[in-house]
């Protein structure tokens, strides 16, 4: 009986031992027992692929605290850190070699006939006060702005990283808060100057002739010749451009989202980099390009012999008005 017992209890061991090895096997069978590191399950490439962002579960009311991987991060740091310094170290860069080259070919635009003696006003004093505010305001913004894409590579060898960082601050506050004045500056330009700035067929004659910098033609011009009025849309609408994204970076989230602040600062960048490459020309043409050009800013008068040669449609209705003025006025 003993035999027995002993027997049933074996066979009811071994019935269980069979049972859960039946269960064991398909689970084990479901569990690699290594793992593959190249399997596309686990590449992170094929998953950002398939994600475009991966939040998590956060208790605080910031949502966008949740995004625990952005991938299109990846690419806004490819565009800081590699794309945008080389952008605007080609296009800065490049301007300055291209107006280099263009000053030791052509020199500087004279006045053919000389100086008259004889002066005209070209730009009153409020003008010349918004030129001015807008053009200060500029070239402090772009040389804060610059630092942020260059100044860890140029300056912090010169300054050390104490003296780059107290730089980099000031540069900053300045940035900031000079935008506000640059924004005020680009409207009124718009409002003052819009009526000039319109294209006509005056301004095709003058592109097909070079402005007269190119060759010894000076086509005809009014008061805003074609590269003018090139030069007022850029300004207007870069910098519209700039000061939107601008704004939306300095008061962040406010208006978008992680991904629309990202592509702010692309677009805050390209459109920086341009803007100053562009201004490298009006200066150049302001001031070592051509003979008498800077007067019209710095006093506001320029030289007769100088509005002739360059915008003589214009000198012709300055004419016309005085003289209908001197002859409407009453006899003493």
């Amino acid at each position: 009986m003993t035999m027995l017992l002993a027997l049933g209890r074996s066979a009811i061991a071994a019935l269980a031992l069979a049972v859960l090895a039946s269960i064991a096997v398909p689970a084990s069978a479901q569990q690699p027992t290594q793992v593959n590191p190249t399997a596309s399950s686990v590449k992170e490439d094929q998953l950002f692929r398939q994600m475009t962002r991966i939040d998590g579960r956060i208790s605080i009311p910031d949502a966008k605290e949740g995004v625990l991987i952005q991938p299109a991060g990846q690419s806004w740091r490819q565009f800081h850190e590699v794309t945008l310094p080389w952008i605007g170290a080609i296009a800065i860069l490049g301007m300055l070699a291209l107006l280099v080259i263009f000053y030791l070919t052509r020199g500087m635009v004279r006045i053919e006939r000389g100086r008259s003696g004889r002066t005209i006003m070209r730009f009153n004093a409020f003008e010349r006060f918004v030129h001015w505010l807008t053009a200060t305001c500029f070239i402090v913004l772009a040389i804060s702005g610059l630092n942020i894409t260059f100044g860890r590579q140029i300056l912090m060898p010169i300054l050390g990283p104490n003296g780059f960082a107290s730089w980099s601050q000031y540069a900053k506050y300045a940035h900031n808060y000079l935008s506000f004045p640059f924004t005020l500056g680009v409207v009124l330009i718009l409002l003052m100057w819009i009526a000039w700035a319109l294209p006509n067929r005056t301004d095709v004659e003058w592109l097909k002739q070079g402005g007269g910098l190119v060759g010894n033609k000076h086509p005809p011009a009014a008061r805003f010749n074609a590269g003018q009025k090139i030069m007022f849309w850029l300004v207007v609408l870069g910098g519209a451009a700039a000061a939107i994204s601008g704004y939306l970076l300095m008061f962040p989230f406010y208006a978008t989202d992680v991904e629309g602040m990202q592509t702010a600062q692309m677009v805050h960048g390209i459109v920086a980099v341009i803007f100053v490459a562009v201004m490298l020309a009006h200066i150049y043409i302001g001031t070592i390009g051509m003979e008498g050009a800077f007067e019209s800013m710095g006093t506001g008068d320029v030289d007769l012999n100088w509005a002739k040669q360059h915008h003589p449609i214009w000198v012709e209705q300055e004419m016309a008005q005085s003289r209908g003025a001197s002859q409407g006025a009453p006899a003493e």
